[in-house]
């Protein structure tokens, strides 16, 4: 309020996302949120929340997909971080290969900044898993990527989405090659708008953007525009957010921006693969819904 803020973006972490969202409704303050990918996020009905990046609920579905489905792997292994995001992130992963009938075989979990995973790998390797699924962050997953074909496991390796990082390549090294990871966008798109906006940010911070920078881009853009039609009134401004209207054929540099009932954006999320030491984008499989509830596991 002292400041004069009209609306804001973030945040990354989760649990100070979850922080952040009681703050704007406690001061009732537009928040859009590009880079939280917690299920949850939106799904506390707060209304002055909105999260314009798909969440990890869309990832799972993909990877569930694309391993059960399209791969046909059993037995699936989870190493996920011992913090809300590894543990958020696979929690719909798990519902999902359940419900088609493969429950992973066993789940281990890992701290940030931790370096050796021999122990947890060991366990894991012992389960003769069909693939391996990792949920963390970008050099902790190169690392553990790293030390299970140093184990000598060859099994297909999955990850979520931040694994898509240079640091996980550089972490990984050889490694990394064939890892297939989810993404919110397609960063390699041929979007004009896209490439000014990595070119410039290039230009100005001399690094790469990402898709946290891309999502908090998109963001702002969305929140000038509701001021601009709106004025500077908070609720004005949420009402212009969120009014399935201004924003129905608006496309950002990370593309469309679908809200749900929830004003989370469903739209459609890519798959990333490692081929040739760089990483590759395609359209995610598309998760049918299905009348069933669970099927028998099947490991054979």
């Amino acid at each position: 309020d002292d400041e004069g803020v009209w609306a804001w973006i973030g945040t990354i972490d989760d649990t100070n996302s979850h922080v952040a969202i009681r703050a704007a409704l406690k001061l009732e303050i537009p928040n859009i949120n590009p880079a939280n990918p917690d299920p949850t996020f939106t799904e506390t009905n707060i209304p002055w929340v909105l999260r314009n990046i798909p969440d990890d609920r869309q990832s799972s579905y993909s990877l569930v997909k694309y391993m059960t489905v399209e791969k046909g792997y059993k037995r699936i292994a989870m190493m996920r971080a011992n913090n809300r995001y590894g543990r958020v992130g696979v929690l719909h992963f798990n519902r999902s290969a359940t419900r088609l009938g493969f429950p992973p075989v066993i789940e281990e979990r890992f701290n940030d900044t931790e370096t050796d995973f021999t122990s947890q790998l060991e366990r894991i390797k012992r389960t003769s898993p069909d693939a391996i699924l990792i949920w963390g962050n970008a050099r902790e997953s190169g690392l553990i990527v790293k030390q299970i074909r140093e184990l000598g496991m060859n099994v297909p390796i999955c990850g979520s989405d931040r694994m898509v990082n240079p640091e996980f390549l550089e972490a990984a090294g050889k490694y990394a090659e064939g890892v297939v990871m989810t993404c919110q966008y397609n960063p390699t798109a041929n979007d004009p708008k896209l490439k000014k906006f990595q070119a410039d940010y290039r230009k100005r911070f001399s690094m790469e953007s990402d898709a946290f920078s891309a999502h908090a881009y998109d963001a702002i853009n969305m929140i000038i525009l509701a001021i601009n039609k709106a004025g500077l009134n908070r609720a004005l401004i949420l009402d212009v957010l969120t009014d399935y209207k201004t924003f129905k054929d608006w496309k950002g540099v990370t593309g469309e921006v679908i809200f749900d009932a929830t004003y989370n954006n469903i739209r459609p999320i890519f798959m990333a693969k490692v081929i040739n030491g760089k990483i590759e984008f395609s359209p995610a499989p598309k998760f049918e819904k299905e009348n069933v509830i669970y099927r028998k596991a099947s490991r054979n």
